[in-house]
């Protein structure tokens, strides 16, 4: 007889017989990549895009919440009954803080639109499943992203059974030749690819953002192959000081493009508060219109009613601190990125320099920079470098659906102060002695073509 007293209790379910989505390694990614930081507290980690905490006070997130209340009591002339059941009460399915949104688009973007365009959602991962959701008819329909890409959309794909075709992204942030091509290969091949994701400001995780005419022949490529854009803006606050580009949205005069943002990097990660701008005309029968934002609210209120008013108060009481500019809510933070992406560019430099296996990517701004190295750079790799040497990074190969990215990491400037980054990349170059490709200050000399580091 077997001895199966090591086999555990049998089995409830069979992986093998739920949703497909939860064998996709997209999914596994994004648990791995948001739980691998905790695993290793002792190190050092470049990992997480995550905003700085130098800015987080608990009492700002108070004062945040009174002035929403006074916003509603004096200029929207709510009862202290009608303010409490505003914050406490399920609350509006779009949101509540949709007209304050608007504001801050057009001040920050010259961006106007129509507040009952905007919904509001639990983070900018929920705008995108809604959007998927809906764009999803049946097994022809597909969306196209800029490959790398990042891997919350992929997931969100999955969860609807939506095919993710990859466009390269080219020295411009998206080629639009291959973008032309893979559009019309999917038809070809009785595909409807219905829009196009991208990040165009610092994308993550290859930090690529698009120049102002990339950005109108974008526009002018989705209008004569008819599909729409996803934008997706979280870091195009977080310049070098130069300014910004405007958004996608705010150059699309044909409702071509949908726009999603968050607060999570801008305001506080912890409210969980994002959007969309969905402005497109939905057409249902003898001559009837609808906005696409309404369809939206439809699945939205099937899948969590509607994001958290109390939630929502604190990001509608930074926007009115701040008069409705999110440039000047980040100012701070964003001299911070810019010291940070400028300390890890020099240490690269410093470390790496002149070793010509080893090479990187210059941003000029956001969160990301993106190593090529002559090594496997894997999950296990990642676990043995948090282990043994105390600092991480994120595998590339996530932002791919397939094979790419093997000998490329990504680092994240954001969350560590000028010592630890300095620390942190001490870290890596002893990583980067142990795969051979630094050598050792021993006084034997260094490696042909390499620096040497100490040890």
């Amino acid at each position: 007889m077997p001895d199966n007293r090591l086999a555990g209790p049998p089995a409830d379910l069979e992986l093998a017989e739920l949703h497909t989505s939860l064998e996709d390694p997209a999914l596994a990614s994004m648990t791995f990549l948001n739980e691998v930081t905790g695993r290793y507290p002792k190190a050092l980690s470049f990992a997480p895009g995550r905003p700085t905490e130098e800015g987080f006070d608990v009492e700002a997130v108070h004062r945040y919440l009174r002035r929403f209340c006074d916003h509603l009591a004096t200029d929207r002339g709510q009862s202290p009954e009608q303010v409490r059941r505003t914050l406490c009460q399920y609350g509006r399915t779009s949101g509540i803080v949709h007209e304050l949104i608007a504001r801050q688009l057009e001040v920050d973007e010259g961006l106007r639109t129509d507040p009952e365009s905007i919904v509001v959602t639990v983070g900018c991962q929920e705008a995108m499943y809604l959007v998927l959701r809906a764009l999803r008819r049946d097994e022809r329909d597909a969306v196209l992203a800029v490959s790398p890409t990042y891997v919350g959309l992929t997931g969100a794909a999955r969860l609807v059974d939506m095919t993710v075709l990859p466009v390269a992204s080219g020295s411009t942030g998206i080629d639009l030749r291959d973008l032309a091509a893979q559009v019309r290969g999917a038809r070809e091949r009785g595909l409807r690819p219905r829009a196009c994701y991208l990040v165009p400001d610092f994308a993550n995780p290859s930090g690529l953002s698009l120049d102002l005419g990339t950005r109108r022949e974008l526009l002018a490529l989705a209008e004569r192959e008819d599909i729409l854009l996803l934008e997706d803006n979280p870091y195009g606050m977080f310049h070098d000081g130069s300014g910004r580009l405007p958004t996608l949205k705010a150059l699309d005069t044909r409702r071509r493009v949908i726009h999603f943002g968050s607060f999570a990097k801008t305001v506080l990660p912890g409210a969980r508060v994002g959007y969309v701008v969905a402005d497109q005309r939905v057409g249902h029968g003898q001559g009837r219109v609808q906005g696409f934002a309404e369809q939206l609210s439809k699945i939205k209120s099937m899948v969590t009613v509607n994001t958290s008013p109390i939630s929502q108060a604190v990001v509608g009481g930074a926007l009115l601190e701040n008069d409705f500019s999110l440039e000047r809510a980040t100012a701070r933070s964003r001299l911070v990125y810019r010291r940070n992406l400028a300390h890890v560019l020099r240490g690269l430099e410093t470390r790496f320099g002149a070793c010509g296996s080893v090479s990187w990517n210059t941003p000029s701004g956001g969160f990301f920079i993106v190593v090529d190295v002559p090594f496997t750079v894997d999950d296990e790799l990642l676990e043995r470098s948090g282990r043994s040497f105390g600092v991480l990074w994120t595998p590339v190969s996530h932002f791919y659906d397939g094979k790419g990215g093997r000998n490329q990491m990504r680092l994240s400037c954001s969350s560590l102060d000028s010592a630890q980054v300095e620390e942190g990349l001490n870290r890596l170059a002893k990583l980067f002695v142990d795969k051979g490709v630094l050598g050792v200050d021993t006084g034997t000399g260094s490696m042909p073509g390499c620096s040497s580091v100490s040890m």
